[in-house]
């Protein structure tokens, strides 16, 4: 949308800004679902039952043939190995080890080039990427790619817990659906086309929330999806203000993780089960929490490599995840570095709930949020740090290897020792720093509706040296 579209979109009344969403949402629906739908849910949760063996035949099979079509068909690798040839590289693009990695940089010069030959871009959908840590990323994919990727969520967010796309369901997201000077209802548009409420993340002020509570109860609406953060304000002024009206089947968080002071309230507040999604628009890599807390993999997602200093990381230790595109053959990534921190169990897990999916234990943050303890050390997981306090949300803003500043937004029960219980957990992961708390209303979103928990302004790279 243009600006200047925008622009006018946002000054409509509020009937017309729904009616706007719901056409956009005819446009959705007809690449996201259609009569073969349901057919691809059962193939999706019947696969969930399959032997290792059967999964490792699989997926060894479909990286044979993305390595083949990317080596062939897709302009940036065919002169990448003809460009080893030429050199008097004699290395085989059949082995997945010979590949460099793909950082994000190289993938936003040459977009264009990561399509197939055979693929009409006009022709296929464009995605993108909100641009949290740069550039946003634009993503092709055809009809069928599209549709199967949405049975994939359908099955293993939704129809775990027992809701439907068809059910009426809200999302928390960032987009600019109404204009952000905005100080009277609706902060909100009903998309009738996909049965969504759509309510922007900019406008979680407290004098705006009892509004958007109003909403979820009159629309009628089964379930939740959005940032964590955003779910953790509506939640906080739900618990405040003693409301127990907002009974959902099951909230689901996106884009961020959860913390355990989130996880508690978020379910306290709207009286079912929290549960955690993984993912990216460039859909290499995916993963849904079940019914008994476990974060399952999808593997026809991706195939996946936990690295660390390039070499694969000691099962139970957490390193960079490299993944290459398994179900996007159209636009194939090959050991694509998403800049997250991926850790496996240890040993085999077996879930409860009987699906043979992987398990992740934990996915510990983006390569780029990262602190600097004094002795040099990179520290991924901060979730320990908030573990229990009374508070809503915070961010944690690094100024150099003796300095960290604490935003955070405290509710009613923060006491002096709630803060004391801050400073010592940074201080025995960062070593002895000062340590600056500052409370705030709320943390500052980016553009795209969410803010980031971890701002480093040390030269990690010096750091490490």
């Amino acid at each position: 949308m243009t600006q200047l579209l925008r622009r006018i979109y946002q000054h409509l009344p509020a009937s017309s800004r729904s009616a706007a969403a719901t056409m956009r949402g005819v446009y959705l629906r007809s690449w996201r679902y259609g009569r073969d739908t349901e057919r691809l849910v059962d193939a999706a949760l019947g696969r969930e039952h399959w032997s290792a063996r059967q999964w490792k035949d699989w997926q060894e099979e479909r990286l044979a043939f993305v390595l083949h079509r990317a080596a062939t068909k897709v302009p940036y690798y065919r002169e990448y190995w003809a460009g080893r040839k030429r050199n008097g590289g004699r290395t085989s693009w059949q082995y997945l080890e010979n590949w460099p990695i793909l950082e994000k940089q190289a993938l936003r010069e040459n977009l264009a080039a990561f399509v197939a030959d055979d693929c009409e871009r006009k022709k296929m959908f464009l995605d993108q990427t909100s641009g949290t840590t740069g550039t946003p990323l634009k993503i092709w994919q055809r009809r069928e790619t599209v549709r199967a990727w949405y049975a994939l969520f359908e099955a293993r967010a939704r129809r775990w817990h027992g809701v439907s796309w068809k059910d009426r369901w809200a999302i928390l997201g960032g987009q600019p659906i109404i204009s952000l000077d905005q100080r009277r209802p609706p902060f909100w548009v009903w998309n009738a086309a996909m049965n969504q409420l759509y309510i922007s993340t900019f406008h979680l002020k407290p004098e705006f929330i009892p509004y958007i509570l109003d909403a979820l109860r009159r629309y009628k609406i089964t379930h939740l999806v959005g940032y964590t953060a955003a779910l953790n304000v509506l939640a906080e002024h739900i618990v405040m203000l003693g409301r127990r009206d907002l009974n959902m089947k099951v909230v689901v968080t996106n884009a961020e993780p959860v913390y355990d002071y989130q996880r508690s309230r978020i379910a306290e507040a709207f009286q079912c089960p929290v549960r955690e999604t993984y993912g990216m628009a460039e859909i290499v890599a995916a993963a849904t929490e079940c019914e008994h807390g476990t974060l399952h993999l999808w593997p026809e997602a991706g195939w996946l490599e936990v690295l660390e200093k390039d070499q694969p990381a000691p099962a139970g230790t957490a390193g960079e995840l490299i993944c290459t595109s398994l179900f996007n053959t159209d636009m194939p990534l090959i050991r694509y570095a998403v800049g997250d921190r991926m850790r496996m169990p240890a040993e085999a897990v077996q879930c409860p709930c009987g699906r043979s999916l992987p398990v992740v234990a934990a996915i510990e943050g983006r390569t780029n949020d990262v602190l600097i303890a004094r002795d040099g050390r990179k520290i991924f997981w901060l979730n320990p740090t908030f573990y229990g306090l009374p508070i809503r949300e915070a961010q944690i803003v690094q100024e150099s290897r003796e300095r960290v500043k604490v935003f955070y937004a405290p509710s009613p029960e923060f006491t002096a020792d709630s803060a004391g219980t801050i400073i010592n957990r940074l201080r025995s992961e960062m070593g002895k720093i000062e340590v600056t708390l500052t409370p705030v209303d709320h943390i500052p979103r980016e553009a795209n509706g969410k803010f980031r928990a971890i701002v480093c302004k040390v030269n990690t790279a010096k750091a490490a040296n």
